[in-house]
């Protein structure tokens, strides 16, 4: 994956929550929308609920509209001696952990959740046989 798209009631909310809480760099940001940078790998595209509806045409094209509503889930990627450090900083921000596994595989898994509900996962190797 490339990018993960959250859809988010109060930008400026969430923005404070996971810059706060991972100190992602910012790559873009308006009113609508803000681009986090993960690791150099991948984009976690936050948008204002509603404003990514209607279809965009910025310079180039047009991208169509979208938008979801619910509590999703997806994962941000550990390596196994970074989780104490991670459940650490959790418990500093005052981030309640909702959930521990450790997989057959080895890999662990906690849960978190952000402003709006959703599931954040840090993952460490060993929870898929790609991962």
């Amino acid at each position: 994956m490339i990018e993960t798209a959250i859809y988010v009631e109060s930008l400026d909310r969430a923005v404070a929550f996971y810059d706060r809480l991972f100190a992602l760099p910012h790559l873009f940001e308006n009113d609508a929308l803000v681009a986090l940078d993960v690791a150099g790998r991948s984009v976690l595209l936050l948008f204002a609920r509603g404003a990514s509806a209607q279809a965009q045409t910025p310079p180039g094209g047009v991208i169509p509209g979208h938008d979801a509503s619910g509590r999703i889930h997806f994962a941000f990627a550990a390596d196994d001696d970074q989780l104490p450090l991670w459940e650490a900083r959790l418990a500093e921000e005052g981030v309640p952990i909702e959930g521990r596994v450790t997989w057959p595989r080895g890999g662990t898994s906690v849960y978190f959740r952000d402003p709006d509900g959703n599931l954040l996962e840090i993952a460490t190797p060993g929870i898929w046989t790609t991962y």
